[in-house]
């Protein structure tokens, strides 16, 4: 089932980018792009549950619905 996870994206002055997340404790992901990092962020977040989940504790996300926005990052 989808999840939405609030996600926070920072491009450091070493040039990289930085994500974090005050829902889901523990999501720490860096990139060389905007668009990596939000895939690495992705795969940590859904370990992260996965590793909860597995003791019976879950992190209160709120499922996606009907609509919602998305800020989409494209190259051009």
């Amino acid at each position: 089932m989808e999840k939405v996870v609030n996600i926070h994206v920072e491009k450091l002055p070493e040039g990289v980018y930085l994500a974090t997340s005050e829902t889901i404790q523990g999501l720490v992901a860096q990139g060389r792009t905007a668009t990596e990092t939000l895939e690495i962020a992705r795969d940590v977040a859904r370990k992260l549950i996965e590793a909860r989940a597995e003791r019976s504790r879950d992190f209160n996300l709120s499922e996606i619905g009907n609509s919602f926005d998305y800020p989409l990052i494209v190259n051009a």
